[in-house]
């Protein structure tokens, strides 16, 4: 009776899609599709953070729905022979986990690699005291943005957006450091900030003060680094004396297996 179902259906769509009574582009539209609610609201951010900004997430988006549909549709014909209840829902999940997978991978990258985003903060935000030396702090960041890594331009310009909509508040910099929650970012964003409200008088010791505080990010970050590889080494020389030794016993047991002839 399910598989009845089915057909009648196909056969009534098929005819709207064929002739173009329903647009299936409007459902994928990269821009205001009607299916683009379902996107995940960190899903920009994390493909940001993977591909950089040179990659349209929209587009990335409706890609992930097109392949997501499609692979659901091979997955029912393969099992229109024994539809039921049980199949259909099975289906469906397994739908929404192709439809969920990418979103996975995406995020279980940036949780894999967060350290890594950790460590280009300091680094910005070293080249940013530099243009804080000569100009505002809103028009340093401006600057900024052009020579900052790919992963922190969008909320940058948002940053930078807000503050010229007329957010003189604290706000659209603690948006930036919720946005990037890695180490020491909100304490980072209240000095800059703070830098930014300082009178000219001040703003040589405000600005030393940033300075010690980037300063000290940059030798954990650098910590982090050979303690990272002093790990890496440890493996690998944990692993060479396994291998080495299991190889040794492997001989020796041999050895002795044919010294009495077993």
């Amino acid at each position: 009776m399910m598989i009845e179902i089915f057909i009648i259906a196909a056969l009534v769509i098929f005819p709207f899609l064929y002739t173009g009574k329903v647009n299936t582009k409007t459902f994928l539209n990269e821009e205001n599709g009607f299916l683009m609610f379902l996107k995940e609201k960190d899903y920009d951010f994390y493909v940001a953070a993977k591909y950089g900004e040179s990659v349209n997430a929209n587009k990335l988006f409706a890609t992930r729905i097109r392949n997501a549909f499609y692979g659901t549709l091979v997955i029912f014909v393969l099992m229109i022979a024994n539809l039921n209840f049980l199949n259909v829902l099975m289906i469906l999940i397994l739908g929404f986990l192709l439809f969920k997978m990418p979103y996975m991978s995406l995020k279980s990258y940036y949780k894999k690699y967060m350290h890594q985003i950790d460590l280009l903060l300091p680094y910005y935000l070293k080249n940013l005291e530099i243009l804080c030396q000569n100009y505002t702090v809103p028009v340093a960041i401006a600057r900024s943005i052009e020579s900052a890594p790919d992963v922190f331009k969008s909320g940058l310009r948002q940053m930078v957006a807000k503050i010229d909509a007329g957010d003189s508040s604290i706000q659209p910099y603690m948006d930036f450091a919720t946005t990037y929650p890695v180490r020491d970012s909100m304490r980072m964003m209240r000095l800059l900030y703070r830098l930014g409200l300082g009178a000219q008088e001040n703003k040589y010791k405000q600005l030393l003060i940033f300075s010690k505080s980037v300063s000290s990010l940059q030798n954990k970050a650098r910590e982090v680094k050979y303690k990272n590889r002093l790990d890496t080494m440890e493996k690998k020389t944990m692993i060479m004396l396994v291998v080495t030794g299991g190889g040794t016993m492997a001989i020796l047991l041999v050895s002795m297996l044919m010294l009495f002839g077993i």
